[in-house]
């Protein structure tokens, strides 16, 4: 698995005249191979969905379709993205929280095909809904596990959150699903962690929560269609060249092929977050208390993140030679410095106190790994700053750039 990082022709079709540069570029060529590479040692017959909530441009939607088995959505809003960027024969999953009866409608109008429920209140408002517009709803049961759950940046599962259905509440769920004729039951739903970056013990995890969906299936005699593992398949921002084992991970959790229940992901980060870039210029260098600072054009209203997740993302210097005023270009060599934004917050931080070897206003700073939960979950408009652009690089479907 390769990683992009920004070349001279990206960097130069991301500036526009004097304007210092900022961008999102994205290899989409790059991320076609990426999901082929994930997808290739899973069994025939596993179902590969592409996390919808990672980047929901529609360019990036498109390139994907193609090489994953669906799509995965967590609001009406998404599956509307999905409908108009794919089309209709594209497959969608629903998940989330705080489902509404519109959402329901939503999903019933635009051919989703089953929803994730998770709460008992979901189960009678899916059926109600579900009744009114004449038709049948399959639907999974999504489980929050009794825990605790080791190894993963974040949990949805295994503690006390707001997802899934507790685990001591499934055979309450069951019964309920059992009165409501406009239902049906095809398996149930673990999205117990996230940014697992053990491979041994995600497909160890997996496997539990397999066992425990075919036993609940045994013990309430039910046909067990479908069990959704979630997606969790780690990438690890400190080392950029660091890769979670698919292929471990595939042959731990399918020694031998297995027909029955159906086994589905949704992966979102992993498959989007290596091949794009957050490009950034220096437009100042100062010091202050006894630290130095390089402020960008840019920031976490663009690229949220670093600051979500409190880490120092990673990033190469990409030098610039122009230097178009009559005064000395100013530099810092050779120590540490915090890369901040243009907000007028401290909290505008992408990285602190990072070691670098020579940096200059007008040089760009490459941040890497920027393709997965960076645009799409910051606040864009906090002080009206002008949007970075956003360029996509691959053949299109006519051979064209993207």
């Amino acid at each position: 698995m390769t990683l992009y990082r920004p070349s001279p022709a990206h960097i130069a079709a991301a500036t526009r005249g004097a304007d210092p540069a900022c961008a999102f570029l994205h290899d989409l060529d790059a991320l076609r191979r990426q999901a082929e590479t994930l997808r290739r040692p899973l069994p025939p017959g596993v179902d590969f969905f592409y996390a919808v909530k990672a980047n929901n441009d529609p360019r990036i939607l498109q390139a994907l379709a193609p090489h994953v088995s669906g799509f995965e959505v967590a609001s009406a809003g998404e599956i509307l993205r999905v409908r108009e960027a794919v089309g209709p024969q594209a497959r969608i999953v629903m998940g989330g929280p705080a489902r509404t009866a519109d959402d329901i409608r939503t999903l019933l109008a635009q051919g989703v095909e089953r929803l994730h429920v998770e709460s008992l209140h979901m189960l009678r408002l899916a059926d109600a809904v579900a009744r009114e517009v004449g038709t049948v709803l399959p639907v999974l049961l999504r489980v929050n596990l009794t825990g605790p759950v080791p190894g993963a940046t974040l949990t949805m599962g295994g503690a006390a959150t707001q997802f899934g259905i507790e685990q001591g509440a499934i055979p309450d769920a069951i019964a309920i699903l059992r009165d409501c004729p406009a239902l049906r039951f095809e398996g149930f739903h673990f999205h117990t962690v996230s940014n697992d970056r053990d491979a041994a013990g995600h497909a160890a995890l997996c496997a539990a929560q397999l066992a425990l969906a075919r036993d609940w299936a045994a013990t309430h005699g039910l046909d067990l269609r479908i069990v959704n593992l979630g997606g969790g398949w780690g990438v690890d921002y400190a080392d950029p060249d660091w890769r979670f084992d698919t292929d471990a991970f595939a042959r731990a959790l399918f020694p031998l092929p297995d027909a029955a229940p159906r086994v589905q992901f949704e992966c979102g980060r992993i498959v989007a977050a290596y091949h794009a870039a957050y490009l950034c210029e220096v437009v100042d260098l100062k010091r202050a208390h006894g630290r130095a600072f390089a402020l960008l054009r840019g920031g976490t209203h663009h690229f949220r993140l670093p600051s979500s997740w409190g880490h120092d993302h990673p990033f190469v210097v990409l030098p610039r030679a122009a230097w178009p005023h009559p005064w000395p270009r100013p530099d810092i060599t050779g120590e540490r410095l915090t890369l901040a934004g243009e907000l007028c917050t401290p909290k505008d931080i992408l990285a602190r106190d990072v070691r670098v070897e020579r940096l200059r206003i007008g040089d760009r700073i490459g941040f890497l790994m920027a393709g997965a939960y960076g645009w799409d979950i910051s606040h864009h408009d906090f002080l009206c700053h002008a949007h970075p652009q956003r360029l996509f690089f691959g053949a299109g479907p006519d051979g064209s750039a993207a």
